[in-house]
């Protein structure tokens, strides 16, 4: 390797130092991807990209979502948001779903592959992301639940996700209109990899073969199980820190915190596949 590998204690994810996330060459950029792909996460210290950098860099994992989007406490004129503005209640109600575990983009016609994120301004306690991976924790199921899930599927909505927390989603921050709830197998291969994952999370509210109070109690059962050590990282931001995540083999979610106090994070996503991350495979029960 051309920098330095330490591994997490969990399942998954590796802390990788002595490089410059902006400036690597091909060969070093290579070795990256493929230590990414096998550990699903990778924690960069210290790396103070502009957002400039830290789009472009997102663009070498693939294509681009939408540049860089600012999961903020703040506005862009700098004031903190409040909670008596409709559109800041609206944002910080959007913040406070993600305090359950999720995979980005589960929801809409394509899951994301990923995402490049990083700490601007953090607060003094809380607001830690958290990470799980489903990979392990398919695995670690045991042989009849394993052989259950893979048959099985679930629905997806932002909206239900919002609701579990008694949060309205404002229709008016995406394109998707509220019936758009598609269905995902729970279990999906990665495309790159060929590992199986768990796919559920906040989002997910209905299996076909389920009633509504049995599907929760599946679904949530699946999520306690799936999302407990040694599958899960927090990570204690610190100012200037870059994290890169596989959405197709983890889940994730933030720490409550205090929103009356600045908390600045950039989030730069990386497109999914029309050909394996769409609902149409999706659908597809893994053999």
């Amino acid at each position: 390797m051309n920098f330095t590998v330490e591994p997490i204690d969990a399942t998954f994810g590796v802390m990788v130092t002595d490089l410059d996330a902006s400036t690597l060459d091909d060969d070093s950029f290579a070795q990256l991807y493929a230590l990414w792909l096998d550990h699903a996460l990778l924690v960069l210290p210290q790396q103070h990209l502009t957002r400039e950098q830290q789009i472009a860099f997102a663009g070498r994992f693939g294509p681009a979502e939408s540049g860089i989007f600012d999961i903020s406490t703040v506005r862009p004129d700098g004031d903190l948001r409040r909670e008596e503005i409709e559109e800041d209640a609206s944002f910080l109600n959007m913040l406070r779903g993600n305090y359950d575990w999720h995979a980005d983009g589960s929801y809409g016609p394509a899951l994301a592959k990923g995402a490049v994120y990083s700490a601007q301004v953090v607060p003094k306690q809380g607001g830690e992301t958290g990470w799980a991976d489903m990979r392990a924790a398919h695995d670690a199921l045991d042989d009849e639940l394993r052989a259950r899930v893979e048959t099985l599927a679930a629905r997806h909505s932002i909206q239900r996700g919002q609701a579990r927390r008694g949060l309205v989603h404002d229709e008016r921050n995406i394109e998707l209109g509220p019936e758009f709830n598609p269905l995902r197998s729970l279990v999906r291969r990665h495309p790159e990899t060929g590992r199986k994952s768990l796919m559920m999370g906040r989002h997910a509210y209905s299996v076909p073969e389920m009633t509504d109070t049995e599907s929760r109690i599946f679904l949530d059962g699946l999520v306690e199980f799936a999302c407990r050590p040694p599958r899960v990282y927090f990570h204690d931001w610190q100012p200037g820190d870059v994290v890169v995540w596989d959405n197709r083999s983890l889940l994730h979610c933030v720490k409550p915190w205090d929103m009356r106090e600045p908390r600045v994070m950039w989030h730069a996503g990386i497109s999914g596949s029309p050909e394996s991350d769409s609902i149409l495979s999706m659908d597809q029960v893994p053999a």
